[in-house]
């Protein structure tokens, strides 16, 4: 792996007598706000070692994300910094004007921010991104740093890195924009990085990959690194100290050996808890009685109720579509074929996980399933009618019987409208039950997913995260379907709200008889719901089993290479089940 090399001279006199590179003592933050200051942290005290790994840990709101601001100078408007004491090479940073601060951000703290989408530019090619810290920052001559760019962007570990420079970030996958962020973060090689939540939004392997960059930059250099993060998996992987924060309070800091293996807070004891692992799997209802849940839809003409043996809910057979390839001109037209002859069966009351890395094409199978894509060829069976083939009434009637949870609950929900609009809209559309009666279906579902009473008046934009998911899980249950198609729904969300949601789809499953056809590209979150698992990749289902089976004995090299780039699954089982470090 090719790494920065570190620049002669940088470390300070502070660090040669063995002071932290990074000392924060009683650091608060606060925003101001309509009814007076919210103290965002409160009293922080954390330090950063050269050539180790700090990790901050908690969930949205802990205060995590400020502390990664302020050491880098980067508040949002409204914040600021109230007190304490943030030290770099045993200089002091808090009260530093805007000047001095574009001195030391990049140059000396480099920042790896969460989202490549909001962070780069799209107007402009990655590489002049990269060269322009250089320039900054007076480090190179325009035509030097172009072509330093194009070095930084090799070390960072993306391929053909001449071509890629003179690309736009939307060219770019997912993975390689967050190597182009890391080679703007090291441009300036800083002797401290703050990475907040670097790898969130991408595949386990990509993640891994990047991940062992960072590593190897921490090792190699000697630089230090604040990795700000909401999963202790990747901490148990990768950190060695760790701090642990809830609700803008430290609770708990210390080796990362001892917090991840003798916890001694509730709250880091929650988290671990809560952190999904391959070898933890969630309790399943015995499936083998053949018995209907107590509320689950009952069809009199189904196979159960005429005593035939009971047919799938859903069965793909041969599934294609393939996407154009734009810029291949006239004369050369050609295809991507993103779903390969894809086929699997669904039963009643089941889940089936289907797993895969971005690209896989299991997203576009579940919108061909939907019909939001027409397939080019196969067939979509629910209780023997194919959905890519009817029309009109008939498919609106269909399609009443599946339903779509999406990724991200942000998104999905009109920030505008209120929890009961949303819930009667889908009512509305498909002109189900007299208003006069919504009121009371809209309570009902939302007790059905655990919203207190109340919740229909306020707007999406009101709420957490995990509130706006059971929001967008009472609404995809409000025309009583028979299938869920839930694609990443909880990718979003930090382990903790994630853990809460999985445990609220089983249930809904347990009581209603649903069946889940769960997307992700985490096989430790499809463990914790799955009874069977397929793997895609490149358009085809590369494996299918049981899931205790699959995930016990995988066959196909991509799985054993899915199921290898899990993070922190020996670590965190060990804490929870009380062992030893190994």
């Amino acid at each position: 792996m090719n790494v920065v090399n570190p620049a002669p001279g940088t470390a300070s006199p502070a660090e040669r007598t063995g002071t932290p590179l990074l000392a924060v003592r009683g650091l608060r933050i606060g925003y101001r706000t309509s009814d007076g200051t919210h103290i965002a942290v409160d009293g922080l005290d954390l330090t950063a070692a050269a050539g180790q790994i700090t990790a901050v840990v908690g969930e949205s709101g802990s205060g995590k994300s400020s502390t990664a601001h302020a050491l880098i100078g980067l508040l949002p408007a409204g914040g600021s910094v109230l007190g304490g004491s943030v030290r770099l090479q045993g200089e002091e940073l808090t009260g530093l004007g805007e000047r001095a601060w574009r001195e030391v951000r990049g140059r000396r703290v480099g920042l790896i921010p969460q989202d490549p989408g909001l962070s780069l530019d799209p107007v402009k090619p990655v590489g002049g991104q990269v060269a322009e810290v250089l320039r900054v920052h007076g480090l190179a001559t325009r035509r030097d740093a172009t072509a330093r760019a194009v070095d930084l962007l090799a070390e960072a570990g993306l391929p053909d890195p001449a071509q890629r420079a003179r690309q736009y970030p939307h060219e770019l996958s997912g993975g390689m924009r967050q190597r182009v962020l890391i080679a703007i973060a090291t441009a300036a090689r800083p002797r401290l990085l703050v990475a907040d939540e670097p790898t969130s939004a991408l595949d386990v392997t990509v993640q891994r990959q990047i991940l062992d960059h960072l590593q190897g930059v921490v090792t190699t250099t000697g630089t230090a690194m604040l990795l700000v993060t909401h999963d202790l998996a990747v901490v148990a992987d990768r950190a060695q100290h760790v701090v642990v924060m809830s609700q803008a309070r430290v609770v708990e800091a210390g080796p990362a050996e001892q917090v991840l293996t003798d916890p001694q807070h509730p709250y880091t004891r929650r988290l671990l808890a809560d952190a999904p692992t391959i070898t933890a799997r969630a309790p399943r209802r015995d499936r083998t009685d053949n018995t209907e849940p107590p509320d689950a839809p009952h069809d009199s003409t189904s196979p159960e109720a005429t005593g035939a043996t009971a047919a799938p809910l859903l069965r793909v057979t041969g599934l294609t579509r393939a996407f154009p390839v734009r810029g291949a001109g006239l004369s050369r037209r050609r295809s991507r074929t993103a779903v390969d002859g894809v086929g699997f069966e669904l039963d009643r009351g089941e889940t089936l996980g289907l797993v895969g890395e971005s690209g896989s094409g299991k997203s576009t199978t579940a919108r061909l399933i939907l019909g939001l894509e027409r397939a080019d060829s196969g067939a979509v069976l629910l209780d023997g009618a194919d959905v890519t083939t009817v029309r009109g009434a008939a498919r609106r009637a269909l399609h009443r019987r599946i339903q779509f949870v999406y990724q991200n609950p942000y998104a999905s929900l009109n920030p505008r409208f209120t929890v009961e609009e949303l819930l009667t809209e889908p009512l509305r559309n498909h002109r189900i039950g007299a208003k006069e009666q919504w009121g009371a279906t809209v309570r009902r579902l939302l007790a059905d997913v655990a919203l207190p009473a109340g919740t229909e008046r306020r707007k999406a934009a009101e709420l957490s995260g995990g509130q706006r998911q059971r929001v967008a899980i009472a609404r995809a249950l409000a025309l009583g379907p028979e299938l869920l198609v839930c694609d990443e729904p909880v990718s979003a969300l930090d382990v903790t709200v994630q853990a809460r949601i999985l445990e609220l789809l089983i249930d809904l499953q347990e009581r209603h008889g649903l069946s889940y056809l769960f997307i992700s590209h985490d096989l430790a979150v499809v463990a914790q719901v799955s009874d069977r698992i397929a793997v895609m990749r490149d358009g085809r289902i590369v494996e299918s089993g049981p899931a205790d089976e699959l995930l016990r004995s995988p066959s196909h090299p991509y799985t054993k290479e899915l199921l290898a780039a899990v993070p922190g699954d020996r670590r965190i089982n060990s804490a929870t089940e009380d062992t030893s470090w190994s």
